[in-house]
């Protein structure tokens, strides 16, 4: 395990402070802002740690409301507004300087059996394959604004190895492409077998690149380039299967719809063997600066 991937899941490990309050700290991100995924993971774990054994998060609706400080501690007021017989569902507001900067609805289910299908797993290219961050940003350096934000993405994405299947938007600036992305993402190192820490890994990562198929579609490089101002506004997961954060995911992204300064995402991630492990949706805000 790298030091980038323990500095996460040091993160992930909130202080208890009060029942059903939980504190916790922040990593440094690409942007003077908390990172959204950081957020939701956290929240996530805060929820999760007030619920009955055995049931696992199945869902999870989510609201960015103000930018994060990432030098102050996030506190994490937990709701239990209900434990029933299969199911268990959560309310968490992510609190700062005296106010909510984020919300978010989870639900938790005793496992069951049931009906079966899915959609099929697309065709992508062999993870080991590809380049790794460290191989590929450096590729791309002459289409930054500010050389050093190579760096700060390969520090940020060290505690995940992430690979893209094709070029990322940054990569392809002034090219309007069609509005789809892969990448193929995992831990940077071996996990515990706790269901809910993979589960709050999988939704780190999923704040990553969702809305890189808005700037794809348009030909925009993004945030880190300098040619739009892009924020999440609302998020939502749905985990269908059981699956692991250390093991090869598959992140199969789309944008069906961009206007009004926002842009929508969706997306599914599969194991590497195929099976559908969750379902994605995001809207942001994606304006051109002028």
């Amino acid at each position: 395990m790298n030091d980038e991937l323990q500095r996460l899941l040091d993160l992930l490990d909130l202080e208890q402070i009060e029942q059903d309050y939980f504190r916790g700290q922040s990593r440094s991100a690409l942007v003077p802002r908390v990172f959204g995924g950081q957020v939701a993971a956290q929240a996530l774990v805060a929820a999760g740690r007030t619920v009955p054994e055995g049931r696992d998060a199945h869902s999870l609706h989510a609201y960015f409301l103000r930018t994060g400080d990432p030098g102050a501690p996030i506190v994490y007021e937990v709701d239990r507004i209900r434990d029933g017989r299969s199911f268990t569902t959560r309310r968490v507001v992510a609190v700062q300087h005296g106010k909510p900067i984020f919300h978010l609805s989870a639900s938790f289910q005793a496992y069951e059996e049931g009906l079966e299908h899915q959609a099929e797993m697309p065709d992508a290219p062999d993870p080991e394959t590809l380049p790794t961050a460290a191989e590929m940003l450096p590729r791309y350096a002459d289409n930054f604004r500010d050389p050093g934000v190579v760096d700060r993405m390969i520090k940020a994405r060290g505690a995940v190895d992430l690979r893209y299947a094709g070029p990322p938007p940054f990569g392809t600036v002034g090219e309007p492409r069609e509005p789809r992305s892969q990448v193929w993402f995992r831990a940077s190192g071996k996990l515990d077998d706790d269901p809910l820490l993979h589960v709050c890994l999988a939704t780190y990562v999923s704040d990553m690149t969702l809305l890189d198929s808005v700037l794809l579609a348009h030909g925009r490089g993004g945030w880190t380039v300098g040619d739009v101002v892009g924020a999440s506004l609302d998020h939502a997961m749905w985990f269908h299967r059981p699956f692991r954060a250390d093991e090869w995911l598959l992140y199969d992204q789309e944008s069906p719809s961009s206007s009004g300064g926002r842009g929508l995402g969706q997306a599914r991630i599969y194991t590497q063997d195929g099976r559908l492990a969750i379902s994605v949706i995001q809207e942001g805000v994606v304006r051109v600066p002028r």
